[in-house]
């Protein structure tokens, strides 16, 4: 097998481990998402009431996992972030069973889903750390997470420059993916795919000048 052309760290953050957040879980990463909601800034804006957290599936990287959300406001905007804990350990007993160490992110935008129907992905996405390669380049690893808005997919992948850096298979219609962007002028490309292969929509985080 020849030498990879491109040097880059490709699957970095463990695949979801666990079922969709519910019950105590899920009340533990609400009243933690919505302490973020409560500190952004809202340059003015008025965001209204938050409704029911929409959860993604786990990602975990570095010893954190990452549990992302979305919520529709009673304002019409989104809320978007996620929240970030050290993981229990399940042979240990005690305290040290729990999550402990959380951390939460929050941020609002008025493009939504409803307003965009051209829109075959809906995708948000943090930058939560970096990576450096070769010759001192960077990349910025990039948490994103969504939903298809078209039927038939089956798992999703981030692409960087045509190299496939990490992957998600669709639960209950949702994703995440942690991957590395903004590395040597290359940016991650969002694609869904059919259980047979197929490409059936493709997305960049980034809007296209003109």
């Amino acid at each position: 097998m020849p030498p990879e052309t491109r040097f880059v760290t490709r699957f970095a953050a463990e695949p979801p481990q666990g079922a969709l957040p519910t019950g105590r879980w899920a009340a533990t990463l609400q009243a933690e998402f919505l302490a973020a909601c409560l500190r952004i800034d809202t340059e003015g804006e008025e965001l209204g009431e938050a409704g029911e957290i929409l959860w993604y599936p786990d990602r975990t990287w570095w010893g954190r996992t990452y549990v992302p959300g979305t919520a529709r406001t009673s304002t019409g905007l989104e809320l978007f972030g996620y929240v970030s804990f050290l993981p229990g350990d399940p042979d240990a007993e005690g305290p040290d069973q729990e999550p402990a160490g959380f951390e939460s992110s929050a941020d609002f935008t008025n493009e939504t889903a409803e307003e965009n129907p051209d829109w075959k992905l809906d995708l948000c996405d943090e930058v939560i750390g970096g990576w450096r390669g070769e010759q001192d380049h960077r990349a910025a690893m990039t948490l994103v997470w969504g939903r298809p808005l078209v039927r038939g997919g089956a798992i999703v992948t981030a692409e960087l420059a045509d190299l496939a850096v990490d992957q998600c298979a669709l639960l209950d219609d949702r994703f995440t993916l942690l991957a590395p962007d903004d590395y040597r002028g290359d940016y991650l490309d969002i694609k869904l795919f059919s259980i047979r292969g197929d490409e059936l929509a493709s997305d960049s985080l980034y809007e296209e000048d003109g």
